[in-house]
């Protein structure tokens, strides 16, 4: 869910029917989440079954901002942004619903976060989020990302949902 999301966001997708293979561009992701360059970290979205699942491309070039600083020499993308990307992806998910018109999704907790591979500058990954549990206060989803085909990265997330005038009051 978003990180720094200050304000609400509204639901502008028809997610009546199924969309599944359905393609969101930067603009549509951008109706969903807050988050913007350099902070943006998906694509595209490929695949999107509301309330469901969803797939998304994240392909991490030299120049992103997320890849600079890397003092290793290697070209790393810190652990901490495929966190993020995975949790941003989760978020289009979720805000995609029309209930959550005019409320905020917070983490609550990361049960687990693996890195199985180092992702490096140059890599596209494919990303997944997918629904485990969702009520009107509460949710859990899992992520994954891969790239060729092999699992990089996995993890879990909770989070809170509440209306964004409670949130912005505190």
């Amino acid at each position: 869910m978003p990180t720094g999301g200050d304000a609400p966001v509204k639901s502008t997708m028809d997610t009546n029917r199924t969309n599944v293979g359905q393609v969101l561009l930067q603009a549509a992701i951008q109706q969903l989440i807050p988050h913007r360059y350099p902070f943006l970290f998906i694509d595209r979205v490929t695949e999107f079954t509301p309330g469901q699942r969803i797939v998304g491309v994240k392909h991490f070039a030299a120049d992103d901002e997320a890849c600079q600083g890397d003092t290793s020499g290697l070209g790393l993308v810190p652990t901490t942004i495929l966190t993020e990307m995975v949790t941003q992806l989760g978020a289009i998910l979720v805000y995609a619903q029309p209930h959550m018109a005019g409320k905020i999704a917070v983490i609550l907790a990361i049960p687990s976060s693996r890195m199985l591979k180092p992702v490096h500058v140059g890599d596209t990954l494919r990303v997944e989020a997918e629904v485990l549990r969702m009520r009107q206060d509460f949710g859990e989803m899992v992520g994954k990302a891969y790239r060729d085909g092999e699992l990089v990265a996995e993890g879990q997330l909770r989070f809170a949902v509440a209306p964004a005038a409670v949130m912005q009051s505190l």
